[in-house]
């Protein structure tokens, strides 16, 4: 979560979901959205029924392509220069926002020469897409009144993911979409407080609300309002941390609301990490296959079971009341950490999750206009600084909080791995609508552990090559290891693509997945590796 969350920053959409249907083209690329984020599918499916162009670029010919006016279908890890080449021609044909991009930004002339060589034919050659699909989608994006980009983690878990996330701003900015309702740079959220954690300070270089590790003026205001001394130093992402654990540099973990036995790349590496570990602790709900790994248990409380609140992927801080007691003795995450800390020999003593809140708007600039009596009913998004500010829905209206937006020039890299003639195909994992992430949650209930389950899905073309029929027994084999599971066989997938959800321990995905990470973000390239498949 702190790698997909550093790949972009803050990582929230600059626009609200409220402005979805005014605009009049929608891109969406990386982001299986109707299957990842069902109720947003539904809105942007709403606004492309009442006239809305949707734009969807994707390795799989996901649901919402069913609404697209264009359709493009990508080789996985190909982002950079399928973004660049739709700039070369909105640069070529004048199309871009000339006026935003003399007023408000700067660096346009390297990104101008750098998209320069990526001319149609040579990002078909790239990416497989048509030059004359390419073409079109140019043609409507640099026509665009109001053009909104939507991406998730098919940006983010690359070895490039950095780079991609840059793209789609440098789109965005070149076409004058941000600061404008119905525009903006939209990243999907993967999980529902994934925003609110890394506003509060769960990225290893920031204090809450961003504020950098290591400042000065930072350091002291911190120091001063817990009485403490700091350290400056930033601190580790989890895959990082994974690294130093496997070389024997970490001797402990705790791990809260997480799962990595399943969720990390390469999970025999991690299992390997996790058996070295001197110490263990888990915090969760239920005894996940991490939490089998752990010298300690904590039992904590789930969402219905406590006060607080959830930032969502609009920005939105949304109050959440407690409906049902928890059962046992599992007690609240911040009266684990109180308990854990005084022991420790430090003198915590907080009694709710409202007065964590208020000192937390007392340090976060852009929580400091919010309690729990304005945050009744929907809430406000961020910034909110001040009591009587409305809460900002849209970011960058007139300016950029930074002054000018930096275009950056960025050439296209190859995938850390691509296929060979010992493993001729691209892997590519995700989620599907009917389970969540590990499954934690979600495969307890029977009724959707009976609609979905382990599979993977391959083309029509590979699975008749192969002698492979739909729900046949295949093997999935990477360097890293072999999955058996059931074949999905789909004109959805095309040829040279295998897709398989990470949900399922039966068949676990990221046994395969690569660990090779983006160097800025340290993000895993969960989304492309090289494969193959056999009848099982």
């Amino acid at each position: 979560m702190a790698g997909l969350a550093a790949s972009f920053g803050s990582g929230a959409m600059t626009n609200d979901i409220a402005g979805m249907d005014k605009s009049d083209v929608a891109l969406i690329i990386g982001s299986d959205t109707s299957e990842g984020h069902p109720v947003i599918s539904a809105r942007l499916k709403k606004a492309a029924k009442d006239g809305m162009k949707l734009i969807v670029i994707d390795p799989k010919r996901i649901k919402m392509a069913d609404y697209a006016t264009i359709y493009a279908c990508q080789r996985p890890g190909t982002d950079v220069a399928v973004l660049n080449g739709i700039m070369h021609l909105i640069i070529k044909n004048n199309w871009h926002d000339a006026k935003f991009v003399e007023e408000r930004t700067e660096g346009f002339n390297e990104l101008k020469a750098m998209v320069e060589k990526f001319t149609p034919e040579y990002v078909e050659k790239i990416s497989s897409i048509p030059a004359g699909t390419l073409q079109k989608i140019a043609e409507i994006y640099g026509h665009a009144k109001a053009a909104a980009l939507y991406y998730a983690m098919g940006i983010t878990q690359h070895t490039t993911g950095t780079d991609n996330v840059k793209s789609c701003a440098n789109l965005q900015m070149l076409c004058g979409h941000m600061g404008k309702v119905g525009g903006g740079v939209n990243p999907l959220r993967g999980q529902s407080n994934v925003q609110g954690a890394c506003d509060m300070g769960c990225l290893p270089v920031f204090y809450p609300a961003y504020q950098k590790v290591g400042m000065e003026e930072v350091q002291q205001k911190f120091e001063k309002l817990w009485n403490c001394r700091l350290s400056a130093k930033p601190g580790l992402t989890m895959t990082d941390a994974f690294n130093k654990a496997y070389d024997g540099q970490m001797k402990a973990f705790y791990i809260m609301g997480e799962n990595p036995m399943l969720s990390d790349p390469d999970l025999h590496h991690v299992e390997e990490a996790l058996k070295k570990l001197e110490l263990i602790v888990v915090e969760d709900i239920f005894l996940t296959e991490t939490a089998k790994m752990a010298h300690v248990v904590f039992p904590c409380t789930a969402w219905p079971e406590k006060d607080g609140t959830i930032t969502n992927t609009e920005r939105r801080v949304q109050l959440s009341h407690k409906a049902v007691n928890a059962p046992g003795e599992s007690k609240h995450d911040w009266e684990v950490h109180q308990m854990l800390a005084n022991k420790l020999g430090h003198n915590w003593n907080y009694t709710s999750a409202e007065q964590i809140f208020n000192e937390l708007a007392q340090c976060t600039p852009s929580y400091g206009g919010m309690d729990y009596r304005r945050l009744e009913g929907n809430g406000l998004h961020w910034p909110c600084p001040a009591k009587d500010h409305p809460g900002t829905p849209v970011l960058h209206i007139g300016k950029f909080s930074k002054g000018k937006g930096t275009f950056f020039a960025i050439d296209f890299k190859a995938p850390a791995e691509m296929p060979d003639q010992e493993y001729p195909l691209y892997l590519t994992t995700g989620r599907i609508l009917q389970h969540f992430h590990t499954g934690t949650l979600t495969r307890k209930s029977k009724g959707l552990e009976n609609l979905a389950g382990p599979h993977a899905m391959i083309s029509v073309e590979d699975a008749e090559a192969l002698g492979i029929g739909n729900s046949g027994q295949v093997k999935v084999t990477t360097r890293r290891g072999t999955i058996t599971t059931k074949a999905f066989v789909t004109k959805r997938m095309p040829k040279g693509t295998v897709f398989v959800p990470f949900h399922f321990w039966e068949a676990p995905a990221n046994r395969l997945t690569i660990n090779a990470l983006d160097p800025v973000a340290k993000i895993p390239e969960y989304k492309v590796c090289a494969c193959k498949i056999e009848k099982g």
